[in-house]
């Protein structure tokens, strides 16, 4: 188990009910992370459509997590 910090952006922020929060967590990747979110807070988009970064860097799903990073999650985004 590690203790990471997962920030949320719009939709995410809106679903969560929160933009942050500090979590004890098994996941051992940002898509892993995800996932338990998505379960924890209805979050209904795949990771192929939103973006991820690990303290502050736009990182790959895939990327090993360590305690104390913090993971920020970004929804789709719409426009044109």
């Amino acid at each position: 188990m590690i203790e990471v910090t997962a920030r949320y952006f719009a939709a995410f922020r809106e679903r969560a009910g929160r933009d942050r929060e500090h979590l004890t967590t098994n996941a051992r990747t940002a898509a892993e992370l995800y996932g338990e979110l998505a379960r924890k807070y209805g979050f209904a988009d795949s990771v192929t459509r939103c973006k991820v970064a690990i303290n502050d860097e736009l990182a790959d799903w895939n990327v090993a997590l360590e305690a104390g990073n913090e993971v920020l999650f970004f929804p789709p985004v719409a426009g044109g």
